[in-house]
């Protein structure tokens, strides 16, 4: 360290003792109170510190599983609910291997229609 750096780094120092005992108790308060929460802050955040590998690691995994396919097999679309012109209407549901997975989100509004249609409406009565 330099002659010159020494001398910055000791009037700095006398700069800040002056300056430490001119304050106003108030403002010491503040201080005393914002240092407390300063020092004390590493300690509540070492639980979030650990969080952050953790969250990485399972989003990592996640996607490493999403990605990975057995065998090699490029991922496909889901298939389509088949319509030929030669089926028949039946009262069976259609095969889940054979039918759109859009269709199965819905399953309470299409309960609730089944329920409706088979009640007599006000207007036939």
């Amino acid at each position: 360290m330099s002659q010159h750096d020494r001398d910055l780094e000791r009037r700095a120092r006398e700069l800040y003792l002056r300056a430490s005992r001119d304050v106003d108790p108030v403002t010491a308060g503040r201080l005393r109170a914002a240092r407390r929460t300063a020092l004390a802050a590493p300690h509540e955040s070492a639980a979030r510190r650990l969080m952050l590998p953790a969250g990485a690691f399972a989003v990592v995994a996640l996607a490493s599983l999403m990605l990975w396919q057995p065998g090699g097999a490029p991922p496909s679309a889901p298939p389509a609910v088949m319509q030929s012109a030669d089926t028949e209407a039946t009262d069976l549901p259609p095969d889940p291997d054979s039918t759109d997975p859009a269709l199965y989100q819905n399953l309470q509004f299409y309960s609730w229609l089944a329920y409706n249609d088979t009640q007599p409406s006000a207007a036939h009565k």
